[in-house]
């Protein structure tokens, strides 16, 4: 059962659904409907807002006014600057669906998706962090906190080796200098070069870091 079909066999609900569209049970779905859409697009403006100026010259007015919602909602959603910063910029790494027996098509599997979500938009979660990272010490202290438990934890556990979390770290780096040259500095002979190619050198680089001996 999924937590919709939950919450249609909730008690007291059954009333509401034989009174149509327009009954009790759609009458108190509307508000949290229209609330989550408010919530996204202050977290959109928020990470545009935060690419744009940084951690620090990013104001609650100005993302309410890139969200066109008043400065006092954005504090009804998230609370404070630094909150809202913190769930603008989370992002997290499905593990379980890249990865697979053969770690080479692992490898292949993480680069891609990397490089896939970097390009579908420049203002993700990843990229903003990386971004504000550069001139906020808050923001840089997230990231290390961030890229050490969702990436260098994970990674160092899957490699048998004695060196697992320096290789999982050098494993990280060289994602993470990837992403940042071809489309933060837009180094041109990464910026222009075809996905096709970069997994092609890449990927064996970065199995020789995860699997040793393989």
């Amino acid at each position: 059962m999924t937590c919709a079909d939950a919450a249609t066999n909730a008690p007291g609900q059954a009333a509401g659904r034989k009174s149509g569209s327009g009954g009790p049970t759609a009458e108190a779905a509307l508000p949290e409907r229209k609330g989550e859409r408010t919530r996204r697009r202050i977290l959109t403006a928020a990470r545009r807002k935060f690419a744009e100026v940084g951690y620090e010259r990013a104001t609650i007015r100005a993302i309410a006014t890139e969200a066109d919602v008043d400065k006092s909602s954005v504090i009804q959603y998230f609370g404070s600057k630094q909150d809202l910063f913190r769930e603008a910029v989370h992002w997290q790494i499905p593990h379980d669906e890249l990865t697979t027996s053969d770690p080479g098509h692992t490898v292949e599997n993480r680069l891609r998706g990397m490089l896939d979500t970097w390009a579908a938009d420049p203002d993700s979660p990843m990229a903003v962090l990386l971004r504000t990272s550069m001139t906020s010490d808050e923001a840089a202290e997230l990231l290390r906190r961030h890229v050490t438990v969702e990436v260098t934890d994970h990674i160092a556990a899957t490699i048998d080796a004695p060196d697992a979390r320096l290789r999982a770290a050098l494993f990280s780096a060289i994602m993470m200098g990837l992403a940042a040259q071809r489309y933060l500095l837009h180094m041109p002979d990464l910026a222009e070069a075809d996905v096709e190619d970069i997994v092609r050198i890449a990927t064996p680089l970065l199995r020789s870091l995860v699997a040793p001996d393989a």
